[in-house]
């Protein structure tokens, strides 16, 4: 890959001391676009709705995890680490993001996993894994399993003389945060250009909390008022305003850190909105509404959402759009899933080269609402 880079990151336009402080490595193509979905709005009441489609953020994978692999791979081999260690589930987009871009920088990448509800993308995204030679390893699915696991891969590694650069799960540490702190700069410069107006409301998942956090994070910094409304997909104590204000204030603390003349970003608890109650009670767990979206979203614009992440959040628009009426609003979907078609890097590998215990998410069945939505 072609790691010079090819646009100035927004954030580095409004701040260039950040950019001579902050490692980063160009793997995306930014600005992403932005989209009007006219049918859509049509059929669920939304005059004024807007995409940005991050969905094609990467020329090989895209989604929201590019942003942040800019600057937590650049951090990696800044600090020149032979190899990074990260985590998620099964079916992890931020894992499969990590091992493809880890790969094309020539970082060798390793993936704790915990179990998950079964579906299609678990298989895709763990053959494709495979195929970038990432190393992986599954583990019970409870958040404590991740500890001694990785205890026992970090001290493998060091006693043979390597010492793994340590990414958080979905890349939510204020340096990969930086990555959506520019993404609220760059809306700002498209707003600029014309290409939409100001939102009222944005909607995007809940999962780690760093995109949604970066993201409100750069809009004010921006100047931008829009409401962020992140529709939680995650356990609750996982993703709550505490954790959210914690790594809201631990970001900003980093950047003016390496640039003073990065505003003094104050959040309010109530500034911090975020939906319960499109969980579905599990991680992973498709629910009815999520699903429908998709079909809708799928049948209107021709746009791919999936029933964890992305399904969710439009759910939830759609069901507000429906109850309190947004006809006079412009609203803005951040669509966070992988649009670029992977299937023929994956067709022909065999599920058995994967680790044994990864076998199961290819000899039992799909969770039922997959399964259907799949035929």
């Amino acid at each position: 890959m072609n790691t010079q880079e090819k646009t100035v990151m927004a954030i580095f336009e409004e701040f260039p001391a950040l950019k001579k402080k902050i490692p980063y490595v160009s793997l995306g193509e930014f600005p992403t676009p932005i989209k009007r979905l006219d049918r859509l709005g049509k059929e669920i009441g939304i005059g004024r709705l807007y995409l940005k489609h991050d969905g094609v953020s990467g020329p090989i994978y895209g989604g929201n995890k590019v942003r942040k692999l800019e600057f937590l791979l650049g951090d990696a081999l800044h600090k020149r680490a032979k190899e990074v260690l990260t985590f998620g589930c099964a079916g992890s987009n931020h894992a499969l993001a990590t091992a493809i871009y880890a790969r094309e920088l020539g970082l060798r990448c390793i993936s704790i996993l915990l179990a998950q509800p079964n579906a299609q993308y678990v298989r895709d995204n763990l053959l494709l894994s495979h195929a970038y030679g990432a190393e992986i390893h599954h583990c019970r699915n409870r958040m404590a399993a991740y500890v001694p696991t990785f205890v026992k891969l970090f001290i493998r590694r060091l006693s043979q003389g390597k010492f793994p650069y340590v990414i958080p799960p979905g890349g939510s540490s204020p340096v990969g945060v930086v990555g959506y702190v520019s993404a609220g700069f760059e809306l700002k410069h498209q707003i600029a250009e014309g290409l939409m107006p100001e939102p009222d409301k944005i909607f995007l998942p809940l999962g780690t909390m760093g995109t949604a956090m970066g993201l409100m994070l750069g809009l004010r910094a921006a100047g931008l008022k829009s409401r962020v409304v992140c529709v939680r997909v995650v356990d609750r104590k996982l993703a709550n305003r505490g954790k959210f204000i914690d790594l809201f204030r631990k970001t900003v603390v980093f950047i003016r850190s390496v640039d003073p003349s990065f505003p003094q970003v104050e959040i309010a608890e109530d500034e911090i909105d975020i939906r319960h109650d499109f969980f579905g009670g599990q991680y992973a767990r498709f629910t009815e509404q999520g699903m429908a979206a998709v079909d809708l979203v799928a049948r209107y614009e021709g746009i791919r959402l999936e029933g964890t992440y992305t399904g969710k959040a439009m759910a939830a628009l759609i069901d507000q759009a429906r109850t309190d009426g947004f006809r006079d609003k412009v609203i803005l979907f951040w669509n966070t899933y992988n649009a670029r078609d992977f299937s023929s890097a994956i067709k022909g590998i065999d599920y058995h080269q994967l680790p044994h215990r990864f076998h199961r998410y290819f000899e039992q069945e799909l969770q039922p609402l997959d399964k259907r939505h799949s035929k």
